[in-house]
């Protein structure tokens, strides 16, 4: 059978990350970034396209028991044998200079043989390092790329059919370390990295860092490995946040709707942002805050809705058919076209992330103000165009309510922090004009009141699940009964079995894409904080917890859920679905305002 989307558990040193089965099996790494090509690409292809599986010689099936160690990103996987039971312990350590993969065995009874399976496979499967020995090392190189891997103690290493294998047996208390280092081929093997003080280290780090935490509720768990997970899918040398650590894993088992999701986006910035400091990270804040502003600089005609991992503007679309996909589910795809869209919301999401960073005490940059005007300058000429929308829809361009509701949050936040600081200029009375105008717009065409529901765009009858963010936006209060209305109405049309999609794809052409796809988790997320904020807090307690549920083994979600088959879908983990966690779990808690 192959892999379920949630059989990975996620380890990474805040650069790169990978996915390890709970076969013992290292399915995907990119080196040296969440960007950069594959070298075990098996999750979306087959062994073929590199893996590598360190268990008990004769397991054939997945581990007896895994965990995290408690607070941190250090993964202990356990199979217990006929023979005794073994300990895989997997962690990347923070670099000082090259990406380290640290695999440490140790026997915790009896006498277990182990293997080693090591099969290297750089461009994402499609290239075969040629494979030599050089100073207790097995090293792999092709064009770019050289890989070093060794043991302590050394064990016996002996290649066959393009793979490295590695047997040897370990005792109750015995350790075997593995360690797998990248670094440009051109350059020399940077300095050996000790496993078992990075393990020891990686604890520590680990758990200084949640000792942050300022959520002591009932979810501390669920809430903890949440923000872990966001801090491992943080770029660390640029602050940026990739939306997940995968691509095109599918939203549809066998179907197209399959994306790449190493990227930043634009979207998740005020929740992301309030996420952080409301839970007390307040550096971490500052960080995405500041990428935000060096990722926004230029033209504001030119604002993207998604950035590389530092900012880059180009991430062209490709195909790779020589992968045949998660589970059949092709194209395989890299890059994202999508980032070409115009989509109105990210200006309302970057003047919002700032106003909430202005509020929140974080210190100005000097540019800031001066952008937020320049964007304002063109969102008032400009915001009456139709756009792509929040969910970057393929089937062409409408009035989208969600966004123009956050060009609404564009001008109120710029108005609001005129009337505030009224010394940092700008045409207060232009952006209180464009707050009206668009209000009132919304208001009229973007309302049904026969069905007393917002929709998805102006004339249309279908809803939107983005439109669950008016009260939390502040476009209309909570009690408002068109605010109600179309809580029931998104939670009647849109609801399936209990959660959400955020639009309907059953005989439409909003998304220009054939096929289905699941509920999506920060949608259901968003339906709890509205329903808590209506008042109806049992409800959205109730809502949380089973989502909180949908977590796998490791307290890991994706982007999406299938509530018919029980499978997560979509790429993985996923920052915004874990964001929305947090930010629920803090609202519940009445603590859900960085500000």
């Amino acid at each position: 059978m192959h892999p379920r989307i949630e059989d990975y558990a996620l380890i990474g040193d805040e650069q790169t990350a990978a996915l390890v089965g709970r076969d013992g099996s290292v399915d995907w790494l990119c080196l040296p970034r969440f960007d950069s090509a594959a070298c075990f690409a098996r999750l979306l292809g087959d062994e073929e396209n590199g893996h590598w599986r360190i268990a008990p010689k004769d397991a054939d099936g997945p581990c007896t028991r895994r965990a995290y160690r408690r607070d941190t990103l250090v993964l202990d996987t356990e199979w217990e044998t006929a023979e005794g039971a073994i300990r895989v312990t997997d962690l990347m350590p923070q670099r000082d200079r090259a990406p380290d993969l640290v695999r440490v065995v140790e026997g915790l009874s009896g006498r277990v043989a182990v293997r080693s399976t090591l099969r290297l496979r750089f461009d994402y499967g499609s290239i075969v390092p040629w494979m030599r020995k050089s100073d207790g090392h097995r090293v792999a190189v092709a064009g770019p790329d050289s890989v070093w891997l060794r043991s302590e103690p050394p064990v016996r290493t002996w290649g066959e059919d393009l793979t490295t294998y590695s047997e040897f047996t370990v005792e109750e208390g015995e350790k075997v370390a593995f360690v797998l280092t990248w670094h440009p081929s051109h350059q020399q093997r940077p300095p050996l990295v000790d496993p078992h003080k990075a393990v020891h280290a990686s604890v520590k780090d680990w758990r200084k860092w949640v000792r942050r935490c300022r959520y002591d509720g009932p979810y501390r768990d669920a809430v903890v490995r949440s923000l872990i997970t966001l801090k491992a899918l943080t770029y660390r040398p640029t602050g940026g946040i990739v939306a997940a650590a995968t691509t095109s894993l599918p939203e549809e088992p066998g179907g197209v709707r399959n994306w790449d999701y190493r990227y930043c986006w634009l979207r998740d910035s005020t929740l992301t942002l309030n996420a952080g400091l409301a839970a007390g990270y307040r550096k971490e804040a500052e960080a995405w805050r500041n990428w935000l502003l060096r990722a926004v600089a230029g033209d504001p005609a030119d604002l993207q809705i998604m950035y590389g991992l530092a900012g880059e503007r180009r991430l062209p679309e490709t195909e790779l058919p020589w992968l045949s996909g998660f589970d059949g589910s092709a194209p395989v795809r890299i890059g994202n076209e999508a980032v070409n869209q115009l989509q109105l919301d990210v200006y309302g999401e970057v003047m919002d992330s700032l106003a909430l960073a202005r509020r929140s005490g974080l210190p100005p940059r000097p540019h800031m103000w001066s952008i937020q005007r320049a964007l304002m300058d063109w969102l008032c000429d400009e915001w009456r165009q139709p756009d792509e929308g929040l969910w970057e829809v393929r089937g062409g361009r409408r009035h989208f309510v969600h966004s123009k509701i956050m060009v609404w949050v564009a001008a109120d936040r710029a108005v609001r922090t005129l009337e505030e600081e009224p010394d940092l200029g700008g045409d207060l009375d232009r952006w209180r004009a464009l707050r009206e105008e668009v209000h009132r717009e919304v208001c009229e065409k973007g309302y049904d009141a026969e069905r007393n529901t917002f929709t998805q765009s102006y004339g249309s009858r279908e809803l939107d699940a983005a439109l669950l963010l008016i009260p939390r936006l502040g476009f209309l209060p909570p009690d408002d009964p068109r605010v109600t209305g179309t809580i029931e109405a998104i939670r009647g049309e849109l609801g399936h079995h209990g959660l959400l999609r955020r639009y309907s794809t059953d005989g439409t052409t909003v998304d220009g894409l054939p096929g289905d796809e699941g509920t999506f988790l920060v949608c259901s997320f968003w339906l709890a904080d509205a329903l808590h904020m209506t008042g109806r807090r049992e409800e959205a307690r109730e809502l949380f917890e089973r989502l909180v549920g949908l977590c796998n083994d490791v307290g890991l979600l994706s982007e999406e859920y299938d509530p018919v088959s029980g499978r997560q879908l979509g790429n993985f983990p996923q920052a915004f679905s874990h964001v929305g966690l947090v930010n629920t779990a803090l609202a519940l808690s009445g603590d859900g305002e960085a500000g």
